[in-house]
């Protein structure tokens, strides 16, 4: 095969209500058609933005499910918040589902963002990112060496363990979802792969690449060969009937790339020439029809 970058889908959150039945029936029509990956959003609740109140499944049990349904294409949160979880527990979940996918979870883990996750859940909202630091640092020693004695000031382990050990001896890779310089310089000595959400850069290659460079300086700035990091992206699709997703994920307008494989597979070929080697497509509208339409794309980059 000489696709020359792996093509993912995120499957629906909350632009409407998908029961278990449908979410299963994408993902199994993704893997039929040659998708390379499968990815679920990390949040509890959204409200208090002019819109009803809507909610997503619980990102880990839907990861479980979706481990357990499929053979071949790797899946993962985009991105778990390290806040939802204690961090040794969340490490847990990541060890487990690693071992019932076979060795197929990408772990991306962020900070979090969304305030009505946390007021409606009893998270803390505060120190977000020393939090994060703090459980970023458990989580990636007890998945690559199965121990951490850890003493913070938000968390403590005493002689943490890990057992079983998952499939992979250093754990699953992990990826970053964020472009903060305080978070890049926590996690890019240690990550194999930085995500970045397109509409928050303007979903195009010309938007990426000012992107691309200041990450490049922050993976020097880490004492990191930025070839070293693996470049991915999400990026919005439209085919027709699109409801736009633009309010839902981006405060800012942005143009989605149309879903026609005419357009979509070239653009996808630049984006793979500028150094990118995994996209997930979110796609307006989310549908079984829509994954099905990219088949057409996945055979032009393949040939």
């Amino acid at each position: 095969m000489t696709r020359p970058i792996k093509v993912g889908v995120q499957l629906p959150e909350v632009e409407r209500e998908v029961r278990w039945a449908e979410l299963r029936e994408m993902a199994e029509l993704a893997e039929r058609i040659g998708l390379d990956s499968i990815w679920v959003g990390d949040h509890l609740l959204y409200r208090d933005d002019g819109k009803p109140a809507r909610g997503p499944w619980e990102v880990w049990s839907i990861l479980a499910a979706l481990a357990a349904v499929t053979e071949r294409v790797e899946i993962g949160p985009l991105v778990a918040s390290t806040s939802f979880h204690n961090p040794a527990m969340l490490a847990k979940k990541a060890a487990t589902i690693d071992e019932i996918s076979g060795g197929r979870l990408i772990l991306g883990l962020g900070a979090g963002w969304n305030r009505p996750d946390y007021d409606a859940f009893g998270f803390p909202y505060d120190h977000r990112v020393s939090r994060f630091e703090e459980a970023f640092t458990i989580i990636r020693e007890l998945l690559a060496t199965g121990r951490s004695d850890f003493h913070g000031t938000y968390y403590a382990l005493d002689r943490g363990e890990l057992l079983p050990r998952g499939p992979r001896a250093a754990g699953p890779p992990l990826l970053i979802g964020s472009t903060g310089e305080r978070m890049l310089a926590i996690t890019l000595p240690h990550v194999a792969a930085w995500n970045a959400w397109g509409p928050s850069f303007g979903n195009s290659l010309e938007s990426y690449l000012p992107l691309r460079s200041r990450v490049d300086e922050a993976c020097r700035s880490a004492v990191r060969d930025p070839q070293d990091v693996e470049r991915t992206l999400a990026l919005v699709v439209a085919f027709a009937g699109a409801l736009g997703r633009g309010s839902a994920i981006a405060e800012e307008p942005f143009e989605p790339i149309s879903g026609d494989a005419a357009t979509l597979a070239p653009t996808l070929r630049a984006f793979a020439d500028a150094g990118v080697s995994h996209v997930q497509l979110v796609l307006d509208p989310i549908t079984v029809e829509s994954i099905a339409a990219l088949e057409p794309t996945l055979a032009a980059l393949d040939g």
